[in-house]
This record gives C-alpha cells, sequence and structure tokens, in this order.
C-alpha cells in the first residue's frame, strides 16, 4: 500500500480537520460530523435540514456538499463503514429545528440501519425526522435477490434538488416529496479499472489483471456484476448509456441530464473523452441532453473507472438543479480563504454518572473480557474472511468495539448485569459502525430488557437474535451471523453452552454453500461460495471465548 497518509486508523479525522480547515462555510463537530457554519440560523427561520452522508472514502462526498443550496450536514463513519447511530443523531440534534429534518441515505444496509435508528431514537425526543433512501444503481434489479440496489453517485443530484427546494423554503413534506421524485428519475452503472485500498486494510480488495475492467460495481471496492476485458472508451461508455437508458425506459425526444463522475482515480483527460462520447450517443438516440456536470462528485478511494447518472427530468427538476449553490464540491463552487487554526465543537450530552463501580471480577464482565480479547487476536482473520466476500471492514469494526468497551469500563454502571449491558451497548451504537454496530447494540439492549423483566440468560440470549433479525429484516439461509446465532440460540434453550457452540459451527459451516441475500456479499452471486461468512465465523469465536471465561477458575481474593 502506498498512500500519503499517516496514521491509518486517524485518516478520517485528519481529512475532516484538512476539510473544515480549507472551507470557512463549515464547523466540525463530534463524531465525524460537518455542518454549515450558519445552521443555527437556519434552525432559528425554519428552515428543513438537510443530512446525509456514509462511510469515508467517497470524498468529495458529503462534507463537500455542506453548504447553501444543498446539505446541511453530513455525517462520515470510517473508511466505507456507515458512521454509528449516535454520529448520526449528533447531526440530527446539532441541525434540527422547527422545519425538520430530512435525511437522505444511500440504500446499503448499514447506512439504512444507522440512519434509521437515529431516526427513530430522534423522534422520541420531539424532533420531525423523514428519511429518504436513494437506489440508482440500474446494475441490480429491484427484484434480483440481494440487499437491493445500491445508492451511487446520483445520490448527489437528490442533494441538489432537495437543498434547493429547502432553501427556497418549502415544508419537509414537500422537501421530501421533490427528493423522492429526483431520485426515482435516476440510474447510474459504473466500470472500474483498477481496484482500492482501505488504508486500515493494507490491500486491494479485489484484484483486476492488466486487461480486465469490472462491470456494475459498488462504491466499496467491491467486485461488479461481471468482469470482461477493457475495451474502447466509445464502447464503454455506449454499453453504460444503453444499460440506463434501458432502465429508465428513456423514449427519444425526452429530456435528460447527464452526470460524469471520476471513480477516484481517472485522469481528466479520460474523463473529457468520456462526456464527449456520451454526449454523442445521446444525440444519436435523439435524447435531449439539457445539462451535464463532469468531475469528481462521489468516489471510491483511488479506484479508476467511472460512474454515469443519467436523470429524467422537468422544468421544475430542472429549476432545482439550477438553483445557486455553494459548496466546494459542486461546479461553479468558491472557495473562501483559507483558515490559520481550528477548533472542534463538542455537542453537549448528559451522561447519568456511575453509581455502583464495576466489578471486574464478576461472572459477566470476566466473560465480556474474554470476548474482547478474542475479537482483537481474530482481528485479522476476520479482516481476511471479509475482503474475500464483502468490504473487509468486519475484523477492524469488531476489534476496534473491543478495544472501546475496555475504554469505558470505569465509566459503567455496575449496579447489576442489566446496567452493564445497556452500558456496553452504548459504546458498541457510538463506535462500531456498519452494519455490526447497530446489530450487536441491537441483541445487548434486547438481552438487558429481556434480564430485567426476570427472564434467564439463555431466554435473553434468544431474545436478542431475534432483535437483530427484526431490524435487520435477515433470516436463516440468508448467508449471515444468524446463521450461526439462531441454532446457538435454540440449543442453548437446553442450558448447555457446549450445544450451543457446536450448533453456531455447524450452522457456520453450512454459509459456504449459500448464495448471501443480505448486506454486501449479496452483490457477489457464486462468488461467496467456499467462504464461510464472516459474520456468522465471529459469532463462533465469541461464543469459544464466553465456554472459555466460564470454564476458567473464578479468581480469588
Amino acid at each position: 500500500m502506498k498512500k500519503l497518509i499517516n496514521d491509518p486508523a486517524e485518516v478520517v479525522p485528519e481529512m475532516l480537520q484538512g476539510f473544515v480547515l480549507t472551507n470557512p462555510g463549515v464547523t466540525l463537530l463530534e463524531d465525524g460530523v460537518v455542518v454549515r457554519a450558519d445552521h443555527a440560523d437556519l434552525s432559528r427561520r425554519g428552515q428543513v435540514a438537510l443530512v446525509s452522508g456514509g462511510g469515508a472514502g467517497h470524498e468529495p462526498a458529503h462534507a463537500g456538499y455542506v453548504g447553501p443550496g444543498m446539505l446541511t450536514a453530513a455525517v462520515a463513519g470510517d473508511v466505507f463503514t456507515s458512521p454509528s447511530v449516535d454520529a448520526v443523531l449528533t447531526a440530527i440534534r446539532a441541525v434540527g429545528g422547527s422545519g425538520g429534518v430530512l435525511l437522505i441515505v444511500k440504500n446499503y444496509t448499514g447506512d439504512r440501519l444507522n440512519f434509521g435508528l437515529a431516526a427513530e431514537i430522534a423522534r422520541t425526543e420531539g424532533l420531525e425526522v423523514e428519511l429518504v433512501v436513494v437506489a440508482d444503481d440500474a446494475a441490480l434489479a429491484a427484484d434480483g435477490g440481494n440487499a437491493g440496489r445500491r445508492g451511487l453517485a446520483g445520490t448527489v443530484l437528490v442533494h441538489k434538488v432537495a437543498g434547493a427546494a429547502a432553501e427556497a423554503g418549502l415544508p419537509l413534506a414537500e422537501v421530501k416529496r421533490e427528493a423522492i421524485a429526483a431520485a426515482e428519475s435516476i440510474a447510474t452503472m459504473g466500470v472500474a479499472l483498477s481496484a482500492c485500498t482501505v488504508p486500515a486494510a493494507g490491500r486491494p480488495g479485489l484484484e483486476l489483471a492488466a486487461n480486465q475492467i469490472e462491470w456494475g460495481l459498488g462504491i466499496h471496492g467491491e467486485p461488479g456484476i461481471e468482469r470482461g476485458e477493457l475495451r474502447p472508451a466509445d464502447e464503454v461508455i455506449e454499453t453504460l448509456l444503453a444499460r440506463l437508458i434501458a432502465d429508465l425506459r428513456i423514449a427519444a425526444g425526452e429530456r435528460v441530464v447527464l452526470l460524469v463522475n471520476n471513480l477516484g482515480g481517472t485522469p481528466t483527460m479520460e474523463l473529457g473523452i468520456i462526456a464527449g462520447r456520451a454526449v454523442g450517443y445521446l444525440a444519436e438516440q435523439g435524447i435531449n441532453l439539457e445539462r451535464a456536470w463532469v468531475g469528481t462528485f462521489l468516489t471510491a478511494l483511488e479506484m479508476a473507472g467511472c460512474s454515469l447518472s443519467l436523470a429524467r427530468v422537468d422544468d421544475e427538476l430542472l429549476t432545482r438543479l439550477d438553483a445557486p449553490t455553494q459548496t466546494i464540491a459542486w461546479p461553479a463552487a468558491h472557495i473562501g480563504r483559507v483558515a490559520q487554526g481550528i477548533s472542534v465543537h463538542r455537542q453537549q450530552e448528559i451522561v447519568a454518572a456511575s453509581t455502583v463501580r464495576l466489578d471486574e471480577d464478576s461472572v459477566l464482565w470476566r466473560t465480556v473480557e474474554a470476548i474482547c480479547e478474542q475479537l482483537v487476536a481474530a482481528e485479522q482473520e476476520l479482516t481476511d474472511l471479509d475482503q474475500l466476500v464483502g468490504d473487509g471492514d468486519l475484523g477492524i469494526s469488531l476489534a476496534r468495539g473491543a478495544r472501546a468497551i475496555r475504554n469505558d469500563k470505569a465509566q459503567y454502571d455496575g449496579t447489576d448485569d442489566v446496567t452493564v449491558l445497556r452500558g456496553i451497548a452504548g459504546t458498541v451504537r457510538r463506535v462500531v459502525g456498519g452494519t455490526s454496530g447497530p446489530l450487536y447494540a441491537a441483541l445487548i439492549l434486547r438481552m438487558a430488557a429481556t434480564l430485567n423483566a426476570g427472564e434467564p440468560w439463555p431466554l435473553a440470549f434468544e431474545a436478542g437474535v431475534d432483535a437483530i433479525a427484526e431490524l435487520g429484516g435477515a433470516k436463516v439461509g440468508d448467508r449471515t451471523m444468524l446463521d450461526a446465532l439462531v441454532p446457538a440460540a435454540t440449543a442453548l434453550r437446553t442450558g448447555r453452552l457446549a450445544d450451543a457452540l457446536a450448533a453456531a459451527r455447524v450452522g457456520t459451516e453450512s454459509t459456504a454453500d449459500i448464495q448471501a441475500a443480505r448486506g454486501r456479499s449479496s452483490y457477489l452471486g457464486d462468488r461467496v461460495l467456499g467462504v464461510v461468512d464472516p459474520g456468522a465465523r465471529a459469532v463462533v469465536l465469541q461464543l469459544e471465548a464466553i465456554r472459555a471465561a466460564l470454564e476458567a477458575p473464578a479468581p480469588v481474593n
């Protein structure tokens, strides 16, 4: 790996600080949240606030679109890892006012879970929050037996339309309506000439030979729907546009706009070639191209390649797209003076003080310590496994969560197991992004609630597993952690942990023969066959740690 970075673990906060230093129109909050510097004034005026975000690595998205005419706030998670629920909550609380908040979310499982749960929590706090999911990926059928069409570069056009509507003073319901209409009018498809490397992983997520390209990929470095030989640019562009036109059912005489997007490592020279052929091809089809934007809008780190987004437009939509915008990343935006320093503003949060010191010799905490030790030790194993079938962040995310739990133990209220579990859930939801964070947090919270109702640990564990299924929408056979958790929970009804561990191992091994229906693995088809699901493997590792902790002799005081 060759990158201009310092510590791979610090690339996101360092990047955000550099962005804010050179953009006086925005302010940096905790949890990787960038907001408009004038967001308080907007809130007082009752203007609808727009919040978007996702994992880092897509720059200039999403912070580059924070400013008048587009987003009010953007939330950045770790590289290719959706931000945590708490990070999204930080943004909503910061910008939410009487006008309400619209969340614009790309259709990835982790983003939907974290933004969706944050919206639910914010509503309980009295904030009016709506959510729009963008799924503009024309490479995938909407009912293709996977996790659904992904959100790609067309999301930026939704930012633009919704931002203009909000700036015009429309109420939340109308801004949401226009955002949905824009999202439904867009189709996007991309092609990659090279892979990209997540700094913390240290190696590319896929390998392409010198003469190969990847068609229909997402924006996280994962493989696409098809691999083929490199072809001349004109042929590539014609193939992409033909797919988009068919997907939107655009006929001759209709009006469209075009977004030519650099995936990260494509020279401007090549973008010009791409744009030239795209304009010509649309003209040959008798399609009226009203506007075209060419540049770097939403990337996958240093990946070489491009995506094309086509949107059917009418006068209303075109008016929104033409509305004035002052952001760093949207074309024609201006850049203000360079700041000489930075001050990170922290949102104030009321945290209940711990009333009882945590008993580090308790059975629960010794078990938690064993799980944390196991996850830290297995970080590389799970990362390697996840790189084969996903985006390679599972080991990194779980190890990060394990370290945070250890670091936070002094803050946990040790009154009883229920309060300790609730504290751990808070750490997990704050620190672990992606899909794992909200799912594990839901499991722990449901376990705590079940224990609090007087039920035994086996039933609490089963209830926690049910919470994961409810929140994530998966089931046994979808090739997820549930393929290990559900058999384990069923076996644990007998009270024997050894039976639960054996069942989890069998369930995990079965995932090697299953095509995924959830998560990013669902986009890889039969490429995942022969490799066990990393999430299920992580469950086995944790159950092994629990058994070891319970079989170890108790410490002598």
